[in-house]
């Protein structure tokens, strides 16, 4: 049984930082693409962003490139989002999604597995 499972997420004051890890099992996590994606209440889920099985390459949405870093350790079965100069529009709800390395990591419908979500808040 997959399971992805994220922790990190919590309260933190504009232009603070956070990491959220995401731990993967029942997978063989270095055959996945790993992409974060977030919703905000009242909003369609949108892409973070995510990096490739081999972690030497990653993509960001416009919205957080040059503040938020993704990684990963294959050796851990996990991924991680560095999150850094927040923005209260940073709230929201982070989900971590796998997608076979196979498919484009650029798209939504390659994510086949999903975690159940960590709640981030940023005030101002």
């Amino acid at each position: 049984q997959v399971q992805l499972v994220e922790s990190g997420g919590g309260l933190v004051q504009a232009g603070g930082s956070l990491r959220l890890s995401c731990a993967a099992s029942g997978v063989t996590f270095s055959s996945y693409h790993m992409g974060w994606f977030r919703q905000a209440p009242g909003k369609e889920r949108e892409f973070v962003g995510a990096i490739v099985w081999r972690g030497d390459s990653t993509y960001y949405a416009d919205s957080v490139k040059g503040r938020f870093t993704a990684s990963r350790d294959n050796a851990k079965n996990t991924v991680y989002l560095q999150m850094n100069s927040l923005k209260p529009e940073d709230t929201a709800v982070y989900y971590c999604a796998a997608a076979n390395r196979i498919y484009n990591i650029l798209r939504r419908n390659a994510y086949s597995y999903w975690g159940q979500g960590t709640q981030v808040t940023v005030s101002s």
